[in-house]
């Protein structure tokens, strides 16, 4: 069987086990040859817990130019995936970019447009997508079965974070480092499903507050109001400050209501078009007749082994993404304007002034402190 040689920039808490499931063979077409970092620790923690044939490098581009690998995943901070994957398709290698797909709009088209010039796969992980109850519900709207949507709420506080989680690392949770805090950090899965499933809103209005939890520079709770194209409206609600959390998306179409929780579908179907027994029902106080529903699914939930051998598949000819690593760029456009919007106090269009929110983004990484960094690893299996 033909195998893909794969290396890992960035082989902190999510590269580290990343690698570590690689090297198993969990995607029998990958083989990982290489490994970087610039902590000589990681490069130790590799050493010991990696195949001895697998390299090390203490520079991602010193690994993409090795020669040892096909294809590389980004696995660094924020701002680094839009130089590391724009170095690699150029240096001819396929590309798998961490969410997410970089900080600011502006930076990552930069980043598409190399994607553009390029032959090699490029993809970015968006492991949610391949989830059974997204998945399903996603054919469902696209199906056009479900009528026009009216209404979307999520509220994803399931998040908990201790201050320890922000103290580990010197560039978590400040604006130089990170470059943002729960929209950035915890919510580009959830950002993604949001335009993946209801398409991205014309209107955004904010509120992001700053260290309401923790002891950070960036924002750990975010309320958010939306309006879409053909009037739908929703909100959008995150934290992680909240214990016990709640993860509950509940969306409203012209025929009934979908809740999606503890991994179910619950479909309320409407026997008629609400849109039309409205105009028509002369009894004011009637409602649409009501078949509460639960959705089968097919049940399966391949999270990141399903990128990793879609990523494969794609590179060997044999099949489709499960998220093209231009629609990146998309759940990005939203945080970026949900930032803009609390940032100057008012209600923001999307496509927001690109200029601007770099503007007031490097006005607070200027200000940004520089932490001290302890170079705790914590293990992220099972925190997704």
């Amino acid at each position: 069987m033909e195998q893909i040689r794969l290396g890992i920039i960035g082989i902190g808490g999510m590269g580290g086990n990343h690698a570590t499931e690689i090297a198993k063979g969990t995607v029998p077409e990958l083989k990982l040859t290489a490994v970087a970092d610039i902590r000589p620790e990681r490069l130790q923690w590799a050493k010991e817990n990696l195949p001895e044939d697998v390299a090390g490098f203490d520079d991602g581009k010193e690994l993409i130019l090795s020669g040892k690998c096909d294809a590389v995943l980004i696995a660094t901070s924020h701002y680094l995936h839009t130089e590391f994957t724009v170095f690699a398709l150029e240096h001819g290698l396929h590309v798998l970019s961490e969410k997410p797909a970089g900080v600011y709009t502006k930076q990552v088209r930069t980043m598409n447009e190399a994607a553009d010039r390029s032959d090699r796969v490029f993809a970015i992980m968006f492991n949610q997508r391949t989830n059974c109850v997204y998945r399903k519900l996603h054919e469902m709207i696209k199906s056009g079965e479900l009528g026009a949507m009216k209404r979307v709420n999520w509220i994803i506080t399931d998040w908990y974070r201790t201050q320890s989680y922000y103290d580990a690392a010197g560039w978590k949770a400040t604006w130089n480092g990170e470059g943002g805090g729960v929209l950035l950090n915890q919510c580009p899965h959830q950002l993604d499903l949001l335009q993946w499933l209801c398409g991205l809103p014309v209107r955004v209005q904010a509120f992001c507050h700053e260290a309401k939890w923790h002891e950070i520079e960036v924002e750990d709770d975010v309320s958010a109001y939306m309006e879409f194209e053909g009037g739908a409206t929703g909100v959008f609600v995150t934290s992680t400050g909240d214990a016990p959390g709640t993860n509950r998306l509940e969306l409203t179409f012209e025929m009934g209501k979908i809740v999606c929780e503890n991994d179910k579908l619950v479909f309320d179907r409407l026997s008629v078009n609400e849109r039309e027994f409205c105009k028509t029902e002369k009894n004011g106080f009637a409602k649409p007749e009501t078949e509460r529903i639960l959705i089968e699914t097919d049940g399966r939930n391949e999270q990141h082994r399903g990128v990793f051998q879609a990523f494969a598949n794609r590179i060997l000819g044999k099949g489709e993404l499960v998220a093209d690593g231009r629609e990146g760029i998309r759940g990005l456009m939203l945080s970026n304007a949900m930032y803009l919007s609390s940032w100057l106090g008012k209600a923001v269009e999307l496509p927001f002034d690109e200029d601007l929110f770099l503007e007031e983004l490097n006005r607070r990484r200027k200000l940004s402190k520089v932490k001290e960094d302890k170079g705790i690893v914590f293990d992220t299996k099972g925190t997704y």
